[in-house]
């Protein structure tokens, strides 16, 4: 096992099992966190997220652990966000009007439009235009399992790590130094979700 330590929050939102399993197939043992002061203990954060984006920022702010998780993605710290703790890097979502997000991220988060396509974009779909250090040693077509019906629309597209097209080209996962997110579940992700963990806890 990697010696370095990954906090997963708990914070009422996320598919904790399925994440802190991937997690120690991916070669590390997570402690859950529950509290802000737990954060000294650990050198990367891992945030899931299920749910309505309002949901998930209300339970973040009730766990006490909103602005700290803020402080730590401002000060670059390691943070791999999954689904809606991808989407909460952002300013803002058309789920939840009103209610802000981290704004990490300038952009804001928008739903997919109801056409021909399904909604919600479920299943396994492809990647492409993949970059940087969560996708080392990938091939250029490596899919990933989704499940969402909003994306986030970065206001600066040089944080997109990869695209997704689902009737129109979307940002299936941004990096910003050592701030990572994904709206694909890695956790559900088989060996190329492995692989992208493996490559996150690297970077440790």
């Amino acid at each position: 096992m990697n010696k370095k330590s990954i906090g997963v929050i708990d914070y009422g939102s996320g598919n904790l099992r399925s994440v802190c399993k991937a997690l120690e197939v991916a070669g590390v043992t997570p402690s859950l966190v529950t509290a802000a002061t737990q954060l000294g203990g650990v050198d990367g954060i891992v945030v899931p997220g299920q749910g309505h984006f309002h949901q998930c920022a209300a339970n973040l702010r009730a766990s006490g652990m909103w602005d700290s998780v803020r402080e730590w993605t401002l000060e670059g710290r390691p943070y791999l966000g999954i689904c809606l703790g991808y989407q909460l890097l952002f300013e803002s979502s058309e789920e939840s009007p009103g209610v802000p997000g981290l704004g990490i991220l300038k952009g804001r988060v928008v739903r997919f439009s109801s056409g021909s396509l399904k909604v919600p974009h479920m299943g396994w779909n492809t990647l492409s235009d993949v970059r940087g250090s969560l996708y080392s040693g990938f091939p250029s077509d490596v899919s990933m399992y989704f499940v969402h019906s909003f994306y986030p629309v970065p206001e600066d597209s040089a944080v997109i790590s990869a695209v997704c097209d689902y009737g129109a080209p979307f940002a299936a996962s941004v990096s910003m130094g050592s701030v990572h997110a994904t709206q694909f579940h890695p956790e559900k992700s088989q060996g190329a979700g492995l692989a992208l963990l493996r490559n996150f806890i690297s970077t440790l």
